[in-house]
């Protein structure tokens, strides 16, 4: 176990971190399968802007890398686009 102050911060430190994280990844896969689910053109087209944008920030913060985030986008768009 950590005994350097310092050390026990970045242990309580990470651990927020690791949460904040978790919840970020859970609810933008949660956007992505209701955006692969919708059927409606117009809905769709609006929940796309916002779905990129959350997964634009993933890739940003190292939370998933930068080549899932555009793959993911480029499907999505495929997806959108055919509806």
């Amino acid at each position: 176990m950590a005994n350097h102050k310092s050390a026990l911060k970045r242990i309580r430190s990470n651990e927020t971190k690791r949460l904040r994280n978790k919840y970020q990844h859970k609810t933008t896969r949660n956007a992505v399968r209701k955006l692969r689910a919708a059927t409606d053109k117009k809905e769709a087209e609006g929940m796309f802007s916002s779905v990129v944008s959350m997964l634009d920030k993933l890739a940003k913060n190292n939370i998933i890398h930068k080549n899932k985030a555009a793959n993911l986008k480029s499907k999505l768009a495929k997806h959108v686009a055919a509806l």
